[in-house]
């Protein structure tokens, strides 16, 4: 977590400086999801304690995609979902996120974006930034479709995160 002035970018990378290949790596604390990010996931995610089908692969708990090697034949409690949740964030959504953020970058914008990693992937938060950051508020609107179709929940999802993406 950062308070916003003492946060040092973890990265500036391509998209958003306009300049071709180019990644400088400032030295300083990776920025962490908030409680309050957590908790917009859980909501957005919905909890189930039994192994569910998501969008072709197998889920479990918050959304955690099944790994090789996993299962969960009795099912899992809250607290172990909790686990899984923060361990997914901390190694596969917050360092993508890091690498495409500027200096400016708030908590809740930071909140947000991690949300949409964990929900559409890595590759889609690249090529969504890849807009330029200022791009951001009108691109993350169209990211709403499931199987080339139009989805009320994922419509959803995006206004909330673009309301968060969007507070102080």
């Amino acid at each position: 977590m950062f308070s916003g002035e003492s946060r040092p970018p973890a990265a500036r990378n391509d998209y958003l400086t306009g300049r071709q290949a180019i990644r400088s790596v400032s030295i300083g604390v990776a920025v962490q999801i908030s409680e309050n990010g957590i908790a917009f996931i859980k909501q957005a995610e919905g909890f189930s304690a039994s192994v569910y089908g998501d969008a072709g692969n197998e889920a479990v708990g918050y959304g955690h995609d099944l790994q090789p090697g996993e299962s969960f034949p009795n099912g899992i409690t809250i607290e172990e979902a909790d686990a899984l949740l923060r361990k997914d964030i901390a190694t596969r959504f917050e360092p993508p996120v890091n690498e495409v953020i500027p200096p400016t970058c708030t908590q809740n914008q930071f909140d947000a974006l991690v949300d949409f990693c964990y929900n559409c992937g890595p590759t889609a938060l690249e090529t969504m930034v890849g807009h330029g950051w200022n791009q951001i508020p009108v691109q993350i609107l169209r990211w709403d479709f499931e199987d080339g179709q139009p989805n009320e929940a994922l419509k959803l999802r995006r206004m909330n995160e673009l309301n968060l993406f969007q507070s102080p």
